[in-house]
């Protein structure tokens, strides 16, 4: 994954950010971008005129602006402005998308350096070695801020520009770390290519006792991922046996799950022995229901392995089963005591569930990364999608804030049903042939055209949202079903509060809440405009 993360060089004037810039984005073979380049080319003048005609303050406004904007880039090297992270906004938005690396020089060298630069606004001083004394000084404690630092004093820009990488494949070597803090502890949610054959090295890093375990899959998933998982399960200590469970919707029931304690005594599972699931938001449910049940709980293990589990099912805590009247009617609370990402295998995974995932990726940008959301738009200098690992620890970051403050859906937590109040009824009354993630699309889009509807957002907001579903293939319409069929399955929505409907509307990307007095003539009227 090392490839797919922005490089961000900053620190003060003089120590080198442009010169060494280029040179490691010409040895990555990575597009690269100056900042104050940017900022001159779209005003059309020099940085100097925006200080002496709009003042400083307009100037950082504009570094605030590009910061966004290249936030949401991937693949890039990117040099900054001296000034352009000593704001700690900025510098977040930069250290989300990569590994930010502040370089820095002694005092007397820097004096050096720009002893004869002429386009240093800043530096329109008498005493200039003073000003950059009184500079540096301003500015320290924001630099500390910057947790990768490279002393350049003395050296030359190619030997910065090694340094400048070595660091940065350091970093980026290690997967992705996502911790959770649950009511009862914390786990990690590990991302990173190949980390499958690695689980069995990271349950024991995780404190899961060796021995035997019980490997949760389906036929086709298992055929394609089960040999390597169980392989290095066995070379970390452990015995563990497989199990299939049949793949679908359809087989999410307390049948199965009955099927699965019997599969657990047969293998002797006491309470210390592992139960892992591996595949899709089905296997996961199910495996995490009965794991969180037999024994009254055992140590469970999520690896996902399609994209929709990745950033959703997997996270949080939540498994369950079906009746016959409605989805995860039937659940328990289950932490797990790891989650481990390998977007590799989604090589395996069929388009058309790819594109499923990607409804609960748009989702959770509209509920809290607006940068990830303007990305799926397409906006930017080099859109195309980020790699899958940074796709889905951008996702899995926002659902991860909602559960931290919110563990057992006692009120924020429900923001997370953006969406589904609309996309279960459909899932239900197209008796489950429409994907989870196609029915959260057409029920984004409605939820978007109720808002506007109620006067909660903009009416633009519409196209915006449809306009990204659309880009991604997913559906904004269903045809087949009725306004009475769907409200009928709306009332048997476990996200109900009494006989009230709760629905999950957005004001604006990044900014959600719940309405519970919604009327039904409005949500009919919605519902008249994607029936069709």
């Amino acid at each position: 994954m090392t490839k797919h993360f922005n490089i961000v060089l900053t620190g003060f004037m003089g120590t080198g950010k442009t010169a060494v810039g280029k040179v490691v984005s010409e040895r990555l073979g990575r597009y690269f971008i100056d900042m104050d380049t940017i900022i001159e080319q779209r005003a059309a003048r020099p940085i100097s005129a925006i200080f002496d005609e709009d003042g400083e303050r307009v100037f950082r406004q504009m570094e605030a602006e590009l910061c966004r904007e290249l936030a949401g880039e991937r693949d890039i090297v990117i040099a900054t402005g001296g000034g352009a992270l000593l704001s700690g906004e900025n510098l977040g938005a930069m250290a989300q998308s990569g590994v930010v690396i502040c370089l820095n020089a002694e005092p007397a060298e820097i004096v050096e350096r720009l002893r004869d630069a002429s386009d240093r606004p800043l530096l329109a001083s008498l005493d200039r070695e003073k000003r950059i004394v009184s500079l540096l000084l301003e500015r320290a404690e924001a630099y500390r801020e910057v947790p990768y630092q490279i002393d350049t004093s003395g050296l030359g820009v190619a030997e910065v520009a090694e340094q400048v990488i070595r660091l940065f494949r350091d970093i980026t070597s290690s997967p992705v770390r996502i911790p959770v803090t649950t009511p009862g502890g914390s786990y990690d949610i590990l991302v990173r290519d190949g980390l499958l054959a690695e689980t069995g090295h990271l349950m024991r890093e995780a404190g899961i006792r060796p021995g035997a375990c019980m490997v949760v899959t389906n036929p086709e998933i298992g055929a394609a991922h089960a040999r390597i998982l169980v392989a290095g399960l066995e070379e970390a200590g452990y015995a563990p046996a497989v199990v299939e469970i049949p793949e679908g919707e359809i087989h999410k029931t307390l049948d199965t799950v009955a099927t699965l304690y019997d599969r657990f005594l047969e293998r002797g599972l006491d309470r210390q022995s592992p139960v892992i699931a591996l595949g899709g938001g089905v296997v996961g449910d199910v495996a995490g229901f009965a794991g969180a049940t037999y024994l009254r709980g055992v140590p469970l293990v999520q690896i996902p392995t399609s994209l929709l589990a990745m950033v959703d099912s997997s996270v949080g805590g939540k498994t369950g089963v079906d009746m016959p009247q409605g989805k995860n009617l039937v659940g328990a609370f289950k932490q797990p005591e790891l989650v481990v990402i390998d977007p590799e295998v989604l090589a395996t995974l069929p388009p058309a569930e790819f594109r499923s995932g990607l409804g609960e990726v748009v989702k959770h940008g509209i509920i809290g990364a607006p940068a990830l959301f303007e990305m799926l738009e397409g906006n930017g200098f080099f859109w195309g999608p980020s790699s899958l690992g940074d796709l889905v620890a951008d996702a899995v970051r926002v659902k991860v804030a909602v559960v931290e403050a919110d563990p057992f859906e006692g009120g924020r937590r429900a923001v997370l049903n953006l969406g589904h109040t609309f996309g279960h009824a459909l899932e239900v009354v197209s008796d489950y042939q429409l994907r989870h993630g196609e029915a959260v699309g057409i029920g984004l889009a409605a939820a978007v055209r109720l808002a506007a509807r109620l006067e909660l957002c903009d009416s633009s907001l519409i196209g915006r949202i449809e306009d990204v579903l659309c880009r991604l293939g997913l559906p904004i319409r269903f045809q087949g079903s009725t306004p009475e069929q769907i409200i009928a399955a709306m009332a048997t929505d476990k996200k109900r509060v009494g006989q009230q409907l709760r629905f999950v509307l957005p004001r604006a990307i990044g900014d959600v809440d719940l309405f519970d007095d919604v009327p039904e003539a409005d949500v009919r009227a919605v519902l008249d405009e994607i029936l069709r």
